[in-house]
């Protein structure tokens, strides 16, 4: 869930044009090998879209068949509820400044747009945190552009899936780490978020392209661009975040595992992508879609 280019990939990535029969799509897909017959396979996932898709492409069954853990951002997709709960606990806060008085004064006049556009009225956000309004609006936003979470890939592969399943963070974890970021940082989501709203369409079918065919040159191109000059934010919303699952997947494939782990699409992109991190730490990665 993220900054600009986060939330598209992550939350809202929507598709283009609708058919009678799912598109089929072949987002990326890499196997991971250690020197002691450690395995693993890294698949690039979608938490929104506005039509199913057909993603289970013979490469991606093969690697799911010879798996016998499934390792997902967040296990309890399914259970909406959960999320909320977590949202909630940590969202609001007594004593903040109104919304408006936490954005530029020449966008005030954005502010004011978007929260009609998003239903909200009057001063209904100024008990929540910064962050947490930026996520509203950007789910909002999302919800505009027909992304519908039901439909996300994540979520299939959930209901697909028939073994067990463990989480690297979980949703509350996720929430901590926004709500955990200087109010600086958290306005700049909100001015980006602010910004960024009339182009999120054209935006969003840009990424679908490139997330459709594992285009991840563009995505991780899209991504630097996007956390341009904000390397507080990228460590702590990416690559801070990657280590860590990093080292969480070592001791999953070093107790005798094979993964197969789905997350979203910008954490497998560029330098500080999964793929890239494990090569460097001696693992064979074999892009196989």
């Amino acid at each position: 869930m993220f900054n600009r280019l986060f939330i598209a990939l992550l939350l809202g990535l929507a598709l283009v044009g609708c058919s009678s029969a799912p598109q089929e799509v072949k987002p990326a897909l890499w196997q991971v090998e250690g020197p002691k017959g450690e395995k693993a396979w890294l698949f690039g996932t979608i938490h929104a879209l506005p039509e199913p898709v057909a993603w289970k492409s013979a490469k991606v069954a093969e690697a799911m068949k010879a798996s016998d853990l499934l390792v997902l951002e967040v296990a309890s997709l399914l259970y909406s509820e959960k999320t909320e709960e977590a949202f909630a606990r940590l969202a609001q806060s007594e004593g903040l400044p109104p919304l408006a008085e936490r954005v530029p004064p020449d966008l005030r006049d954005e502010l004011a747009g978007e929260m009609r556009q998003s239903g909200y009225r009057g001063r209904e956000l100024d008990h929540f945190e910064t962050w947490a309004a930026a996520l509203m609006f950007q789910q909002a936003a999302g919800a505009r552009s027909d992304a519908d979470a039901k439909n996300g890939i994540d979520r299939a592969i959930i209901r697909d899936w028939k073994g067990r399943t463990e989480e690297f963070e979980g949703a509350a974890a996720q929430f901590r780490i926004f709500d955990g970021l200087p109010e600086a940082q958290q306005r700049v989501l909100l001015v980006d978020t602010l910004m960024e709203s009339p182009h999120l369409k054209e935006k969003l079918q840009k990424l679908q392209a490139a997330w459709a065919s594992g285009d991840m040159d563009f995505i991780a191109k899209a991504t630097d661009g996007d956390f341009a000059g904000q390397d507080q934010l990228r460590d702590a919303l990416l690559t801070r975040r990657n280590l860590m699952w990093i080292a969480r997947l070592e001791t999953i494939m070093g107790g005798g595992a094979k993964p197969f782990v789905a997350v979203g699409a910008a954490h497998l992109a560029g330098k500080d992508g999964l793929p890239a991190l494990l090569a460097a730490k001696g693992y064979k990665v074999t892009r196989l879609q």
